[in-house]
């Protein structure tokens, strides 16, 4: 373990069982972490719940689409009349000269109105809440979103852990081109996945639900819904590292900044089919999705173009110091 601990010099030669038990220190430290990270999410399952939960529409806007707001006014207003009935018969049992038995009766009646009222259906902002369908399913999805929040929240150790075991057999060059890599792309990941949860997901949920309901008698199962939005989001992460990919391909000399500048209308087609395989297949979604690509798209070509002119730049030094060195001259 002491090993995983201490970086490993490129120059260090380890043979296949010290690679292997490095290997496997770096498991053990992985499956740790993600225990950790699991047994915190679990505990914290309901506050990760109604995370997930946020972008579903409130209570009074699930009704509407259901063609349940005049029933549920109706309940309110009679809540309303009931509520203020109860507050009239405490007044009438506070006035002075009330006798005993009139002052209990009227405590009593409001009693009564108050208990009736509460027990109509109150209508607010309250979050739409799925459903499940069988008795273990709150608690095996419990277990899954506590499992997708755990990955999530044990990602910079697993990276960690990984690129400390591929990194001792780069060289220095290659190191400074992973090293960016590693800061940049978990950033890259995250921005992804805060752009899918505030931006893409309350629109697509809306559209969804809302298509054609007067039809269907919708009902958002937990399992499926949860399942849906974390794969949207892990897709939209993951598809957030177009640049560094980009960046990639011209690193090894596949494309180079006017390759996209000359070829971008079959870019725009190529990001259309991402969007289209993502998790939602509706126009909503599939257009939040494709929108984001775009713009790194965009970026992707800014950055080549840099990093063709730096190339040209280091290029045109090094012909020029070697025809000094060819002419004798000091360089």
């Amino acid at each position: 373990m002491a090993k995983v601990l201490r970086p490993i010099g490129h120059e260090e030669r380890l043979s296949i069982v010290d690679h292997l038990d490095e290997l496997r220190s770096r498991l053990i430290v992985c499956l740790v972490a993600f225990g950790v990270a699991f047994a915190v999410c679990f505990w914290q399952n309901n506050a990760l719940l109604n995370v997930l939960n946020h972008p579903l529409p409130n209570t009074s806007t699930a009704a509407g689409r259901h063609g349940l707001g005049a029933q549920q006014n109706q309940g309110a207003k009679e809540r309303q009349g009931f509520l203020k009935t109860a507050t009239s018969f405490r007044a009438l049992a506070a006035l002075p000269g009330t006798s005993p038995q009139a002052r209990q009766l009227y405590l009593t009646a409001a009693q009564s109105l108050t208990e009736s009222a509460n027990a109509l259906p109150q209508t607010g902002q309250n979050q739409e809440k799925p459903v499940t369908l069988g008795p273990a399913e709150p608690f095996t999805t419990s277990l899954a979103v506590a499992g997708y929040f755990a990955l999530l929240f044990s990602l910079p150790v697993l990276m960690f852990e990984a690129y400390g075991f591929v990194i001792p057999a780069l060289n220095s060059k290659e190191r400074r081109t992973v090293v960016p890599v590693m800061l940049v792309a978990p950033a890259l990941f995250l921005i992804g996945v805060a752009f899918a949860y505030f931006v893409v997901m309350p629109p697509a949920i809306h559209f969804l639900q809302g298509y054609n309901s007067d039809q269907f008698n919708v009902l958002l199962q937990a399992k499926s819904y949860y399942s849906f939005e974390v794969l949207t989001m892990l897709g939209i992460g993951v598809a957030f590292q177009l640049p560094i990919g980009l960046l990639a391909l011209h690193r090894i000399g596949v494309i180079d900044g006017n390759t996209l500048t000359k070829h971008w209308r079959y870019a725009l087609v190529g990001i259309a089919v991402i969007a289209a395989a993502m998790p939602g297949s509706d126009p909503v979604t599939t257009g939040l999705e494709a929108l984001p690509l775009v713009l790194l798209f965009l970026v992707s070509i800014v950055l080549l173009k840099i990093a063709d002119r730096r190339a040209a730049a280091r290029a045109a030094a090094e012909n020029t110091q070697q025809f000094d060195s060819g002419l004798g001259m000091p360089s």
